[in-house]
């Protein structure tokens, strides 16, 4: 990787941009050296070889699909390095691109302590599973967005799963395309300081608050919910 490549990479997101916290930034020659140090040297490939007969693949491994302006915070370092970056659910990799050469590249999850997406709706906090304690193992170092934080603290990991064309077979659905379909995982943290997946259903929350069914019912109802992740932020913040 070339040093422009880097060092570019910080000049891409506006001056205008900002977190919702106040926050440190690295610049000049340590950022890149940071970069440098946790970057993949080979370009990202996302691609997946499909046959030609196919009609093609929708949706991508990555959440937005886009680059983002976003603020990393790279593990073991106190200062933010301004980017434009994306993610790669699937594969748990950090993707940016190289400003000169054009080429996607990769930071693995696990050199990720934090990263904030700053879009015209708010800031999107984003951490990893690695540190955190879970009921059930998580495989692989996951992106987590934190939707509430303090206690009861609130959290989805997003993923998606690969589903390949099917239309060879007799009596298939006849689907003539592959598909990255997105699945969204909630999560909990609990008394016993252990994330629990929930689905966001009075019956899910109850069963992990037994205590609080009276609260949940009055406060809460799926089938109603417009907005059901910010309706949960809502109940858990009455616990």
């Amino acid at each position: 990787m070339k040093r422009t490549v880097i060092l570019t990479l910080l000049f891409l997101c506006t001056a205008g941009l900002a977190a919702q916290k106040s926050l440190a930034y690295k610049v000049g020659m340590t950022a890149e050296q940071n970069l440098r140090a946790v970057a993949t040297l080979s370009p990202y490939s996302g691609a997946v070889g499909f046959d030609d007969r196919y009609q093609g693949v929708k949706g991508s491994p990555r959440l937005f699909d886009t680059l983002i302006a976003s603020s990393l915070l790279v593990r073991g370092e106190k200062e933010y390095i301004r980017m434009q970056s994306d993610l790669d659910v699937i594969n748990n990799r950090l993707v940016f691109k190289g400003f000169n050469t054009g080429e996607l590249m990769e930071i693995k999850s696990e050199h990720v302590s934090e990263l904030i997406y700053h879009k015209a709706g708010g800031d999107l906090i984003f951490r990893t599973t690695g540190e955190a304690g879970f009921e059930k193992e998580i495989e692989g170092n996951k992106f987590y967005q934190v939707l509430k934080e303090g206690s009861f603290q609130f959290i989805m990991i997003p993923d998606k799963k690969f589903k390949e064309a099917d239309y060879q077979r007799i009596y298939s659905p006849d689907i003539r395309y592959d598909e990255f379909k997105p699945v969204s995982k909630y999560f909990i943290l609990g008394t016993d300081s252990l994330f629990h997946r929930v689905q966001l259903t009075r019956k899910s929350l109850t069963k992990l608050f037994p205590d609080k069914k009276e609260l949940i019912i009055s406060n809460f109802n799926e089938k109603t919910a417009v907005d059901p992740e910010a309706e949960v932020v809502s109940l858990l913040n009455k616990f």
